[in-house]
Order: structure tokens, then C-alpha cells, then sequence
């Protein structure tokens, strides 16, 4: 949530900065702001809404210089305003500060600031930042941030320039990511590797309670307590085209189209048809552990948590050991009592989610073994789990997930068979999942191929105010996660439902102003939820099925069919959330939302 983008080095820093607040703007759109440094002259602007705002603010003003930092908000503190957007300063107007995260104990520090005499010109936790590094300062920026550090509570990924030392950015972060970008031209910090990939793709990963001065030649790394610290740099797989829209009209619609691709990523080099056996060497040094292991809680937020869902229901399916599925943002705040040997595998797209974050070192503390499914290499919760698996779904700009969730039940089902073929699962059963998915990419296209038909039922149905989404067993997750999609970018009310729970209360809202979404692929769950769909129909509710092609029993009672070719029914919820999602997607798109950017959301949750 939020972004931050700074560059010090020998280019005009303007366009850098204005272009990677675009890249970065999925992570926040309530208001944007930069500040560009030209010897002890520091100029800054700040508008309200996304960035074009502030584009269009500082387009024709001369504001030269090659050392900057900028911002890109999702409110925390204090409404969305001018006066709340960042870069905050100080008093005197030396220090210049953008940051993401939250300040916890900003109250106390700022009635204590106050009754010394700094004025407020904001709501903002940030504001106390700018205050207390001018305070601090000495002749030394990074003295300064690091003293601040040590009196400030709560989590933050900052960007700091002062007046008196021109030439420099200084950087510090405590659980909010922060990357140094290396280039013959300079060097960048972002908070997500999107905003520098056009530049460089040589980054360094800033830890926890570490500081970094970065100047156009150099960059230093330090502990709080001033020791210094020699790390380098990593390669990132991502392009710069993997984050442009290349003839689509959205982002969400890109990389839904992209999910053949990114399942053929999460599989490539992974599958031994042969022994039915997947290879995964992200999880080596925790296997002698992981295959004696017998319980398991996977632990994820949002979509993230929805695939987590499905997975429980796959691990069944595959192996003999139990699972459970914990909402992270609720997780360390129960009484934890963890069996021998059990694994926590956290699932997170961003590998920064701070529910996520916190969850693993609850269970860490807790003695749990920990395995990370994430999509960024180099980020926080690949770096504190004990082993990982990752998912190369590339960049996902559109914050309504689609890509990465396939991609995450993929590398689910691989974990999941893996682990069932050194227990009960045969050879034969192995070698049929394999090929299954191997066979998933080009069913997925099947169910694209479709797209015109899904438009035209959104366009039948997306002026309804209320909907329903119904499955079960693999398929109820999927009716959480088709709702979710529903709400996060059309903004229409939608529940989703396991369809045996729907007489036990939400059969009172069916009337004919209501679509049902029912998931319906021809498994062991097919007759009850046909007899589901039925209970809705006497009640003249209009059904969406997503159904098995060629079910012409369900074509005959539903009001609309989207079709789904046959696949094993653990791997079924791939191709129908691809068709739920599509189905959002055109419902929005007739609602002429901002498909892209949802109101009141951002694409990586870095704050409790």
C-alpha cells in the first residue's frame, strides 16, 4: 500500500520520478507528490487523485535536478488531501520525507512534538517522521534517520532528503519493502521493483532496520546501530514490457489472458511424467523434515486465502496429511498449539503482506517449520520462511488478483503431489495429475476462448444489484473468490456460498432481481448442486451456471451456461474462477469502472 519511487544520478529526474509513480500506482491512488533536489534548492509539488493530477500540475514548471523522491498514497492517516499527501517537511522546510507503513505511536510522539513547537501542517503519522529527523539532525542525514528509527513504533519504508546535504538520498525500512536499483546512470529505491525494471535490472533487497545512503555514484548499507553491511546485487527475472498493457484495454484483462502462460511458468521444468512426480528444489532443504510432516496450516489473506481454500481440499484429495487454513490477519492473535513437525506455508503475491509477515513469525516463535508460496523473488516472507516455492506469474498490476491465484493453486497442487507420492498416491494417480496439468494451459484457453459469450451475459445482467455465487467441495472457495472479484471491481454486492448452506438463510434473497452464479462441473458434487439449482429456480431466480460442456441437463434449467471442458475435479476451480473472473471483468467494464484501480483499494497490503 502506497509507493515510493526516489533516483539520485547524472538524468533529469522529473520524467524517472513522474514515470515511476505510474508504475507504482496500483499500490495507491488517493494523492501523489515529489520533491526534486538541486544543490540546497528543493522544489516539490503534491496533488489530490492519481498521478495525472499531479502530472498535469507539474508539466511546464522548471524543476531541474537529478536527485528526488516521490510517492504515491493509499490513505491511512487522515483523509486524502493536498496537505496529507507526501512528501511531508518539517518546520523549517529542510527535511522532506515519504513513507509507507504506519506510525503506532505518532499520538504520544505528536503531542510531545507539539508542546516543543513544531506546527502540524497535517493528519498525517508521517509529519512526525519529518519532525523528529529535523530534530535529530546533526551534519548527518543517515545519524539522524537512524535516531529517528530508534523512538518511532510501528512499521515503515522511508525516503528522507535534507536541504544540508545535497547529492543524497537516505532510505530506511522496518516491514515495508524497500529495493536499491543499480545502473550506469545512477541509482533508484522503490518500493516495488516495477517502478526501476525500465532502467535496471540489478537491485539490492534492504532488510529489516537497515538504513541506506544512496548517491549518484554509491549506495551504503547499515545497521540501526550504525554497523555497516556489504550486500550484492540480484538479477530480477522482469521486463519492462511485463508491466505495459500491449494493446489490452486493462490490466486485469491482460493477465487474465495471460493465465495459459503463467500456468505453463508454474509447471515448466517442474513435472516428471514419468514417476509422477513433481521436482521442487525451493522446498530441498526442508524435504527430510516436510515428508515425515502430517499437518500442515496454510495461512494467506484475500484472494491469497481463497487459494489456500481450494488447496486444503487438494491436499486432501492427494495426501493423508491434515490441513488447515488460517486467515493470517486473525492467526497470531489465537492460542497457538502447533503438533510435531508442523509446516506453516504462507501464501502471499507480493511475499509482502504484513498480516502474512506476521503470522509466520508468530509461528516461528511458536517452533513451526515455515515454506513461503509467493510470486516476488527477493521480498520479505521469501527471505524469512525457511524454504519457498515460487510461482513466476511475472508482475500483476491490476490489483483484483487473476494470474497469480491460478498460479497459486498450481504450485499448491504441485506441493500437494509431491508430498502424496511419497505417501499413498500410486504412480498411475501421479501420472495422471501430471498430465493433467500439463494439459491445464489449453483448457484455460478454451474457457478465453469464450470471452464474447461471458461479455454478453454481463451484459445482460451487470445493472443487478445483488448477487449470488454458489459451490462445493474444490468449487465453494471459488464461489468466495468469483464474488470477491465481483465486488472488488464493479462494486456490485455479491456473497459467495458453499450451495448446501444456501437453505439455511441466504434462500431468502433469491427473487428474480438476483443472479445466481452456480459452479457446477460434472463431479461427485453434481446432483446436489443440481437440486441447488432447482430450489433457486422455483423461487424464479435467474441461474449463471458454469458447467461441464455438454451438460445439457443443466442447459435446460439454467437461464445462461458458460462451458468448462472436462478436467480431473481437483483441478476443476482453475478454469472456472478464469470464467468468474472474466465475468467481473465485463461487468465492470459496462460499468465503466476503474478496472485497474478499484476504489479504496491497493494491490500489496503492507499495513495491519
Amino acid at each position: 500500500m502506497c509507493g515510493i519511487v526516489c533516483y539520485v544520478g547524472n538524468k533529469d529526474v522529473k520524467p524517472i520520478l513522474l514515470e515511476g509513480l505510474k508504475r507504482l500506482e496500483y499500490r495507491g491512488y488517493d494523492s501523489a507528490g515529489l520533491a526534486i533536489q538541486d544543490g540546497e534548492e528543493i522544489k516539490w509539488h503534491r496533488a489530490v487523485g492519481k498521478i495525472v493530477e499531479l502530472e498535469s500540475k507539474v508539466n511546464g514548471l522548471e524543476m531541474k535536478g537529478t536527485v528526488g523522491i516521490a510517492h504515491t498514497r493509499w490513505a491511512t492517516h487522515g483523509e486524502p488531501s493536498e496537505d496529507n499527501a507526501h512528501p511531508q517537511r518539517d518546520r523549517d522546510e529542510n527535511v522532506f520525507v515519504i513513507h509507507n507503513g504506519i506510525i503506532e505511536n505518532y499520538h504520544v510522539l505528536k503531542r510531545k512534538l507539539e508542546r516543543e513547537g513544531p506546527r502540524f501542517r497535517s493528519e498525517t503519522d508521517t509529519e512526525v517522521l519529518a519532525h523528529l529527523i529535523a530534530l535529530n539532525f546533526d551534519g548527518s542525514l543517515s545519524d539522524a534517520v537512524r535516531k529517528t528509527m530508534s523512538q518511532v513504533e510501528g512499521t515503515f519504508g522511508l525516503g528522507v532528503i535534507h536541504r544540508q546535504t545535497p547529492g543524497e538520498i537516505v532510505v530506511a525500512r522496518r516491514g515495508s519493502p524497500l529495493i536499491i536499483g543499480v545502473s550506469d546512470n545512477g541509482h533508484f529505491v522503490a518500493s516495488d521493483v516495477a517502478a526501476m525494471v525500465r532502467y535496471t535490472n540489478k537491485v539490492v533487497h534492504l532488510e529489516e532496520n537497515e538504513v541506506a545512503t544512496v548517491t549518484a555514484d554509491d549506495f551504503s548499507i547499515s545497521t540501526a546501530q550504525a554497523k555497516h553491511i556489504e550486500r550484492s546485487t540480484e538479477t530480477v527475472e522482469w521486463r519492462a514490457e511485463d508491466a505495459e498493457l500491449n494493446g489490452f484495454p486493462h490490466f486485469m484483462l491482460k493477465e487474465i489472458y495471460e493465465q495459459p502462460m503463467t500456468i505453463r511458468n508454474a509447471i515448466r521444468g517442474r513435472l516428471e511424467p514419468g514417476e509422477g512426480v513433481p521436482k521442487l528444489g525451493g522446498i530441498m532443504p526442508v524435504w527430510d523434515k516436510l515428508k515425515e510432516c502430517r499437518h500442515i496450516t496454510l495461512v494467506a489473506c484475500g484472494t491469497s486465502y481463497y487459494a489456500a481454500s481450494v488447496g486444503k481440499y487438494i491436499f486432501e484429495k492427494l495426501t493423508e496429511i491434515a490441513v488447515e487454513v488460517g486467515l493470517a490477519s486473525e492467526f497470531r492473535y489465537r492460542k497457538l498449539n502447533f503438533p510435531p513437525n508442523t509446516f506453516i506455508v504462507a501464501i502471499s503475491q507480493s511475499g509482502e503482506t504484513a498480516d502474512t509477515l506476521a503470522a509466520i513469525r508468530e509461528a516461528k516463535r511458536k517452533g513451526a517449520s515455515l515454506i513461503g508460496i509467493i510470486n516476488v523473488v527477493g521480498s520479505s516472507i521469501s527471505r524469512e520462511t525457511d524454504a519457498g516455492i515460487y510461482n513466476h506469474a511475472g508482475p500483476e498490476i491490476g490489483v483484483a488478483s487473476t494470474k497469480n491465484f491460478t498460479s497459486q493453486l498450481t504450485t499448491l497442487t504441485l506441493l500437494a503431489l509431491l508430498l502424496g507420492r511419497h505417501q499413498n498416491l500410486s504412480l498411475t494417480e501421479g501420472v495422471q495429475a501430471i498430465r493433467a496439468l500439463e494439459a491445464l494451459p489449453g483448457l484455460i484457453e478454451k474457457v478465453l476462448a469464450q470471452a464474447n459469450h461471458i461479455e454478453a451475459i454481463a451484459e445482460k445482467y451487470y445493472k443487478y444489484g445483488n448477487w449470488l455465487f454458489l459451490g462445493r467441495k474444490y468449487n465453494y472457495p471459488i464461489a468466495l473468490e468469483g464474488a470477491l472479484k465481483l465486488k472488488e471491481v464493479s462494486y456490485i454486492h455479491a456473497e459467495g456460498y458453499a450451495a448446501g448452506e444456501m437453505k439455511h438463510g441466504p434462500i431468502a434473497l433469491i427473487n428474480p432481481e438476483m443472479p445466481t452464479v452456480a459452479i457446477i462441473p460434472q463431479d461427485e458434487m453434481h446432483e446436489k448442486m443440481f437440486s441447488n439449482i432447482h430450489e433457486i429456480k422455483s423461487r424464479k431466480g435467474p441461474v449463471i451456471a458454469i458447467a461441464t460442456e455438454g451438460d445439457d441437463k443443466v442447459r435446460e434449467v439454467v437461464d445462461e451456461m458458460i462451458e468448462l471442458p472436462p478436467v480431473l475435479d481437483f483441478l476443476n476451480p482453475v478454469l472456472a474462477v478464469v470464467a468468474c473472473q472474466l465475468l467481473a471483468y465485463y461487468c465492470a467494464n459496462f460499468l465503466n469502472r476503474d478496472i485497474d484501480k478499484p476504489r479504496n483499494l491497493a494491490k500489496s497490503v503492507t499495513v495491519e
